[in-house]
């Protein structure tokens, strides 16, 4: 009885899933810019004497850094432009992994945080929105229209 309730509600165990992992990428990534904008002096400090940003100067990054931890969370939980808002927290959480690694090279936990969250939201860049989110009901929407 429980394998046959478990197995006929897949769907809806698959995206309640999907769901909580969205919450758990808007609630690590958006409380991280909070921080970051709670104390402003100390994040430009940081970017300008510890994290290691490529390319950027340090203001720069500081400002893109908490745009991209306020912003593109909150699209991939609403699930719009998500494979966008995913590349662009990739791309972060990629460039925080780096410049983690030369501060603090010998904390693994750490860094298998940034793993863990790459790939969360890898398979949004891969295999794009699930059904619940706002671009699978523009898409809906659209295709109405046509």
């Amino acid at each position: 009885m429980i394998k046959k309730f478990l197995f006929s509600r897949n769907d809806i165990m698959v995206h309640g899933f999907d769901l909580l992992v969205r919450f758990y990428l808007l609630k690590v990534f958006f409380q991280s810019g909070m921080t970051k904008i709670q104390s402003w002096q100390s994040t430009l400090d940081l970017f300008a004497y510890e994290y290691s940003v490529p390319l950027l100067p340090p203001e720069i990054a500081a400002y893109a850094a908490t745009a991209g931890e306020l912003i593109f969370p909150v699209l991939i939980l609403l699930g719009l432009m998500t494979r966008p808002a995913a590349l662009g927290l990739f791309i972060l959480n990629a460039v925080a992994a780096y410049a983690y690694s030369l501060t603090d090279y010998y904390n693994m936990v750490g860094m298998m945080d940034h793993v863990l969250w790459g790939s969360m939201i890898l398979v949004y860049i891969l295999y794009g929105p699930s059904p619940l989110s706002l671009d699978n009901l523009l898409s809906r929407n659209r295709q109405r229209e046509s």
